[in-house]
């Protein structure tokens, strides 16, 4: 065998590992981006977690199905980068961000969140979610609201019973 077809063996399998690692792989069309405009996008990526990649069609294709996925044999095609993201939301958010700011040079091809494919409208909707840490935050933020109630219903009380003698205090000293 030579060492080339040895070598994308090798990139195969990092694909497939990377694609087993995240939470997220969204399939990105780009085409006219000027230099300045992929590096700050880049850097939107790395602010997120986000791995962004150019990659070989044909060799993440071949990853995904040595995995047994063949969903996305269609998407790749024609110039496509990958973001492999942390968790379900956080690729999918830069990335629509992109496409606003970029009109015309950034698409959304497709993704694959938890398992399955998820057209275009799919990652929009996506984007849109909180993330697991913020729904996380706002359910505990709605646990600890009824209690924090509670403590000032019962602090009002003896602060009630304070003014009132104060007032007493006020009355007698007059």
């Amino acid at each position: 065998m030579s060492a080339n077809f040895e070598a994308k063996k090798l990139v195969v399998e990092e694909i497939k590992q990377k694609i087993q690692d995240a939470k997220s792989v969204v399939f990105v069309k780009f085409e006219g981006l000027s230099v300045a405009e992929d590096t700050e996008l880049r850097r939107e990526f790395r602010k997120n977690n986000v791995e962004y990649k150019v990659l070989k069609n044909t060799l993440v294709r071949r990853a995904f199905n040595d995995l047994g996925i063949t969903d996305f044999d269609e998407d790749l095609n024609g110039p496509t980068s990958v973001a492999f993201g942390p968790d379900e939301t956080g690729a999918s958010k830069v990335i629509i961000g992109a496409v606003k700011k970029y009109e015309n040079k950034v698409s959304v091809k497709s993704a694959f969140v938890e398992g399955s494919r998820v057209d275009a409208n799919g990652v929009k909707t996506l984007a849109a979610m909180p993330s697991k840490e913020e729904l996380v935050a706002k359910m505990l933020g709605s646990l600890q609201a009824p209690i924090a109630n509670f403590v000032g219903v019962l602090s009002a009380m003896p602060r009630s019973l304070v003014i009132a003698l104060n007032a007493i205090a006020e009355k007698k000293a007059q």
